[in-house]
């Protein structure tokens, strides 16, 4: 079985919010992850899900990712992908969220910004069920696509193959990152463990 995870298409990494974390081309994956879809028995949708008083947030760019001490929030962020908000919304041209399979909302907890969406802490002790979900489908392969590359993305897929030892696929075209540098340092952390990170869909083998 296959399933196709939408890592937080959320219009909070998106240019249609550009005070929160604009990732440029963040608008425009949705087709990709459509077609990725088609390739799947199972489609996952992911979201961030951040309360307004979390321990991490502050009031502008320039104060961000400064390192912090709480053990499951590691930088800071500006505030982003509330509940409520426009920028928890999906990107358009996304199937609704009640037309997904499964979805996992993660950070709600003020004191948790866990990156991958397996795991609600960053010390991944504490599942989202999303591994449990997966094999309970009989899933063996996962594509995955998102936002951002260099940080959910990565982290998710890196979940999948080390904790789920799922084959997993990341395809770049249903992709986009924050930085050019992390985004290649975190491809080459995926490819590292066995991950396929593939530039688009015409490469995926299941």
């Amino acid at each position: 079985m296959i399933a196709s995870i939408d890592v937080d298409p959320q219009k909070t990494f998106t240019p249609i919010c550009p005070g929160e974390l604009p990732v440029q081309g963040g608008d425009k994956i949705a087709p990709a992850l459509n077609e990725q879809a088609q390739k799947a028995q199972f489609r996952v949708l992911t979201k961030d899900a951040h309360p307004v008083n979390a321990v991490w947030v502050v009031d502008s760019h320039d104060k961000m990712l400064a390192p912090l001490e709480h053990a499951n929030a590691d930088l800071t962020w500006v505030s982003h992908a509330v509940p409520g908000t426009e920028g928890f919304e999906t990107i358009p041209e996304l199937p609704e969220v009640t037309e997904y399979d499964h979805v996992i909302w993660k950070g709600v907890e003020p004191d948790l910004h866990p990156y991958g969406a397996c795991f609600h802490d960053i010390q991944e002790k504490l599942s989202t069920g999303l591994i449990e979900w997966l094999k309970a489908k009989e899933v063996t392969t996962v594509v995955v696509g998102g936002l951002a590359t260099d940080y959910c993305v990565k982290t998710t897929a890196m979940q999948l193959k080390l904790h789920g030892g799922f084959d997993v696929w990341v395809n770049l075209e249903a992709c986009r990152g924050i930085a050019e540098e992390t985004t290649e340092t975190g491809c080459a952390e995926m490819r590292d463990v066995g991950i396929h990170v593939i530039e688009t869909l015409e490469e995926f083998r299941a």
